[in-house]
């Protein structure tokens, strides 16, 4: 009897074994796993891409700067101001409460990623752009602390348009029928201002108002129409002075760079002028002072406006030559400023560009020079 049971259990085991060297788990080695993102930062962790939109990828995006490769490994900026590096040029940003990251578009590909320094930038949507032109504008919604949504200025394949970006959800237009090449978008209270370009169709070469479904907002001077100004040309920034009230635009014309302060109707007399052409980009407001970026100069511009519809103090442009080509520029609610670079929009890129980076607010003034 107790042979018998040795013999037994020794056959048990060793089926046991045989059993347990051929098993096989439902998707062992199939696909990776990955922690659900839960309460982090403001956007509760970036929102999942619908079905139509491009996989989310885990690093940036190759540049697509003809002939300009990526680093190989990893991309470390040794600048400790510098955010995200090794991205596309930069089209826009948008700070996101309260300060520490950032939402970040990539102009050719059409990629919003979130990004925060130390962190992998995360894809948040893609939106379907002609690369020629590409997104332009990126700002959070008027009410973003309750909708969580976020409103892009894009070129893509059917033209110029408006697009929300809903979390878990694909780009939907708001503002379709505007020229396809380029601008600049800006919060005003409630309303979203809107910069185009010169081109063909009604909405071309003007600063528009609208609503965040896209009707003409409140105050516009025809109250069927968004067009709040018209005289643009090629419009590099659009900014908001909520204190002062005022609107200021950046347009690149044939002959000159200028800056306009906007009131409704026709745009009159440049605010500014630079007869050299520095390629004027994006634009902020800080208290007392307003901030243009300067693409070809690679700087900042810092003037000061005065009550008279002036500028006071000595106009200067800051960071020349620091970060290269800067693109948009934006302010957090800390207080510091935020930078996109374009350097892969030109022949000789930097080894980490294109780069954001977050910076302390320059001091600097200006007197008129229209």
């Amino acid at each position: 009897m107790t042979a018998r049971l040795t013999l037994l259990v020794a056959a048990l085991l060793a089926s046991l074994v045989l059993v347990s060297g051929c098993a096989t788990f439902p998707d062992q080695g199939a696909r990776e796993w990955r922690p659900k993102a839960e309460g982090e930062g403001e956007l509760g962790g970036p929102p999942e891409l619908a079905p139509t939109e491009e996989p989310p990828s885990s690093g940036p995006a190759p540049p697509q700067q003809p002939g300009a490769q990526p680093p190989p490994g990893p991309c470390e900026d040794p600048d400790p101001q510098v955010v995200a590096a090794c991205l596309g040029p930069v089209g826009a940003v948008a700070v996101l409460p309260p300060g520490d990251r950032a939402l970040v578009a990539e102009r050719r590909t059409g990629r919003v990623l979130q990004v925060r320094k130390g962190a992998d930038p995360a894809p948040v949507a893609t939106v379907p752009v002609d690369p020629a032109t590409g997104i332009s504008g990126l700002v959070l919604s008027p009410g973003y602390a309750e909708d969580r949504l976020v409103y892009v200025l894009a070129g893509t394949p059917s033209g110029g348009q408006v697009l929300r970006i809903a979390p878990g959800e694909p780009p939907k237009p708001v503002l379709t029928g505007l020229p396809n090449g380029g601008g600049a978008l800006a919060v005003d209270g409630s309303a979203l201002v809107v910069a185009t370009g010169a081109g063909a169709g009604p909405l071309a070469g003007a600063v528009l108002r609208i609503d965040t479904l896209g009707r003409p907002a409140p105050g516009n001077p025809d109250p069927a129409s968004p067009v709040l100004a018209r005289g643009l040309a090629a419009p590099g920034g659009v900014c908001v002075d909520p204190a002062a009230r005022t609107t200021w635009v950046t347009d690149r014309t044939p002959g000159r760079d200028v800056l306009y302060r906007v009131s409704p109707g026709r745009l009159g007399a440049p605010a500014w002028t630079w007869p050299d052409r520095p390629g004027v980009a994006g634009c902020t407001v800080l208290p007392g002072t307003l901030v243009v970026a300067q693409r070809t100069a690679g700087a900042l511009f810092v003037l000061t406006p005065g009550q008279d519809g002036t500028f006071t103090g000595d106009p200067m442009p800051v960071l020349q030559g620091v970060y290269g080509s800067i693109g948009p520029v934006a302010v957090a609610p800390d207080g510091l400023l935020w930078l996109g670079t374009v350097n892969r929009d030109g022949a000789a890129p930097g080894r980490t560009d294109d780069r954001v980076v977050r910076i302390q607010p320059p001091a600097g003034g200006g007197e008129s020079a229209a």
